[in-house]
């Protein structure tokens, strides 16, 4: 049996007749960029995160950065985030030239230590970023009383987590501004590149959408210096198409969270939840109270991290390392003065994290192979 990480074949099959309508439909009219479809996906979008502006924008790196450009983030200044996260969380910050601030991880749910949040906030902090890693929302209410409390605006990395949610409130929702990634593998997922800016804030949501197209206002008067950082109408249809059917989606990924907790616990093996204690060889992901958990990753500690990842590819299993340095240790950063030992806990997570596939369309025999495989390595 081969069980790969992510199957898009598998999903494409599912929507096959709706996508190929949604691209045909767009063929047909020949608007290309931004125009009709990519309005119509920033209302849906808006409704679905329940904000009151969407932005659409040409992929989750240029969202980040669009967002942090409509706060005025720039030269000198400093971005409160974590080391433990993709490394657009991060190069957006340089690119505008200021600084990123970093937080250590609470283990358990690799997600930004808001109680050691508060003494990162300096004179030059123009904005706050947590990460809503793999799928799971960071501690937003005790991180909003502080932003509010130091005046700092939060802009939410929800590049994994459209859809998250926290005492019922969605990801995006919490701050001047939410950034979502459609890249392919994504629980919604384009054909190609693609991002989302939300906001509940009517000045920020006009800035973005000057900023997205050259600043121009009208055509060919830029009022300010932007970019082309548009959403292509093609990968909006896509999207579109594809919206319907996401709450389907994440039932079977909780489905499939909670049958890997069965079939590890009914395994043999020593196993802990969020960290490797107590002897344990494998530490299953937490879902902490109040959340919903989306699960765009499925990300397991393990001991012999990389030992395992060759032995599950013996078997056609496939495995990701999400990820295996932290930014702090990132050699581009190197600048920002930061070193190893900085942020133990984000250092650990990138030694021992790996994900496992988690995709709707698993069935419970590729599941069971895929412990049973894991469970043979570890009794080896």
């Amino acid at each position: 049996m081969r069980v790969p990480l992510l199957d898009l074949k598998a999903q494409y099959e599912s929507v096959r007749g709706d996508v190929d309508a949604a691209v045909a439909r767009v063929v047909a009219s020949q608007h290309f960029i931004l125009g009709p479809e990519v309005e119509a996906l920033e209302r849906e979008i808006a409704l679905y995160s329940r904000v009151r502006h969407a932005v659409g924008v040409s992929s989750g790196t240029d969202a980040i950065l669009v967002a942090l450009t409509a706060l005025s983030v720039g030269p000198g200044d400093e971005v409160v985030t974590t080391p433990y996260t993709f490394i657009a969380t991060c190069s957006c910050v340089a690119r505008l030239g200021a600084r990123a601030v970093f937080v250590d991880i609470d283990p358990r749910s690799y997600n930004v230590d808001v109680s050691r949040l508060e003494a990162a906030i300096g004179p030059r902090t123009k904005a706050i970023m947590p990460v809503h890693l793999f799928g799971q929302m960071a501690e937003m209410t005790a991180l909003r009383e502080i932003a509010a409390r130091r005046g700092v605006p939060i802009v939410e990395d929800a590049a994994q987590a459209l859809g998250a949610e926290l005492d019922g409130a969605r990801a995006g929702a919490f701050g001047a501004a939410g950034t979502y990634s459609f890249f392919p593998s994504k629980n919604l997922g384009a054909f190609g590149d693609g991002g989302m800016i939300v906001t509940n804030d009517d000045d920020v949501a006009d800035r973005l959408r000057l900023l997205r197209n050259q600043g121009q206002r009208p055509k060919y008067f830029s009022v300010e210096v932007g970019g082309n950082f548009r959403l292509d109408a093609l990968q909006a249809a896509v999207l579109r198409a594809k919206l319907p059917h996401l709450d389907d989606w994440t039932a079977a990924r909780q489905r499939n969270a909670a049958r890997y907790r069965s079939l590890f616990a009914a395994s043999g093996l020593a196993v802990s939840e969020g960290a490797l204690e107590g002897g344990a060889v494998v530490a299953l992901p937490v879902e902490l109270p109040g959340r919903r958990h989306v699960y765009n990753q499925f990300a397991l500690r393990v001991r012999d991290r990389d030992g395992l990842r060759r032995h599950l590819a013996d078997r056609g299993v496939g495995s990701e390392i999400y990820y295996p340095q932290p930014m702090h240790l990132q050699r581009c950063f190197e600048r920002w003065g930061y070193g190893e030992g900085a942020f133990p806990e984000s250092e650990r997570a990138a030694e021992e994290s790996l994900a496992i596939p988690i995709y709707p369309e698993l069935t419970e025999e590729m599941q069971s192979f895929v412990v049973s495989a894991i469970a043979e390595f570890f009794r080896r």
